[in-house]
């Protein structure tokens, strides 16, 4: 059964959290709308990388059993003003839907509106503005519907997370094995 993911992606988002995610999600079978909070689908990502979403946020209809937040800067700050985007984000942490955040989106975006789980990690540059200080140093943290990882070189195992509470386990050993992953 396909599982519907959102990737909200703006001007600035860490292009390898992002893409990881994509592709990763979607190599699992997941039905991945990227979405721009811009005015127009291409953003500039952090690293001068051109990525191009399917549609705009505000063309999004529908619920997500996944919303992914990369990170990056300013990226994390431009999902984190985008009213849409909070109130999308609100509904799904209501609902009990899962929420994914990398690197500073897990304190810039998701703490800045009471939407983070207690148990979380986020990028060394933004750790420190964790309330629990027991899980920054881990790679990958689950703490309920919540899942933060620390940045681009925690994205394909943060991915692959995503498919293992998606699908299970077995699905993320079989997506892992042809990408040569532990």
């Amino acid at each position: 059964m396909s599982k519907r993911v959102l990737v909200p992606i703006a001007n600035g988002s860490e292009e390898i959290e992002a893409v990881c995610v994509i592709d990763v999600l979607r190599r699992a079978g997941a039905d991945v709308v990227v979405a721009s909070v811009e005015n127009e689908l291409q953003v500039i990502a952090s690293r001068g990388v051109k990525l191009v979403a399917d549609q705009l946020l505000d063309n999004c209809v529908g619920e997500f059993d996944l919303i992914v937040l990369p990170g990056g800067m300013p990226g994390a700050e431009r999902l984190r003003d985008t009213p849409a985007l909070i109130e999308r984000l609100q509904q799904q942490r209501q609902s009990q839907r899962l929420i994914g955040a990398i690197c500073a989106a897990p304190v810039v975006v998701l703490d800045s509106h009471q939407l983070l789980s207690q148990k979380s990690t986020a990028h060394p540059a933004f750790s420190q503005h964790l309330t629990d200080q027991s899980q920054v140093c881990s790679r990958v943290v689950i703490d309920g519907n919540c899942v933060t990882s620390r940045g681009p070189g925690t994205a394909l195992e943060f991915a692959l997370t995503l498919v293992s509470l998606l699908y299970g386990d077995e699905k993320a050993q079989q997506v892992a094995e042809p990408m040569v992953m532990p």
